[in-house]
């Protein structure tokens, strides 16, 4: 199979065949689905995702290099970055972060309208992608996606009690960079 996937791809790298690129998106449509939606468990979602996920691959598969990485990684690593890309988006973020901070504050509501307004939305955002990846993932797993400890320590193969320290620290880090409260 690894020949005739190598043919694809320098068809495609070559001339941009169609029945090239429709083999090759065939073959890896239900892998790549499968793993961004173990990472949104959001079909969906999972299904515009992969689509966006083929069409950059196609976009740039002239900058495939056979020597640095298998296509297998290469096409991995592009889904790994178009769903970071996505867990980063101001829209998708905006609403998360405000429900979630809701949720978490529910006894701090002078804490939580100081958080509403859009420019201070925009700072917790870029102070949280200042965080390690694992803590911007658990932070961006909790909010955006609302899973539980549970859930976000089997995804990133964490435990539940690494996963709730790590969320409860980053929302005091938040609280005392923003509005000079700890978390209770």
């Amino acid at each position: 199979m690894e020949k005739k996937l190598e043919k694809w791809v320098k068809k495609i790298q070559k001339k941009a065949d169609p029945v090239a690129s429709n083999d090759l998106v065939t073959y890896y449509y239900k892998e790549i689905y499968a793993y961004v939606y173990k990472k949104t468990l959001e079909k969906d979602l999972s299904m515009d995702l992969t689509q966006e996920i083929f069409m950059n691959m196609l976009e740039t598969i002239h900058q495939f290099d056979a020597q640095l990485a298998t296509f297998r990684t290469w096409l991995y690593q592009i889904a790994r970055y178009r769903i970071i890309d996505y867990y980063r988006s101001r829209s998708h973020r905006q609403q998360m972060v405000i429900e979630v901070l809701e949720d978490e504050t529910h006894q701090s509501e002078s804490f939580l309208n100081s958080l509403l307004t859009k420019f201070r939305i925009e700072e917790i955002e870029s102070f949280i992608n200042t965080l390690g990846e694992e803590r911007q993932a658990i932070f961006w797993l909790k909010v955006a996606q609302q899973k539980t400890f549970n859930e976000i320590g089997s995804l990133l193969k964490i435990p539940e009690s690494t996963i709730k320290t790590k969320f409860y620290a980053t929302v005091k880090l938040v609280k005392n960079e923003f509005g000079g409260i700890a978390y209770e």
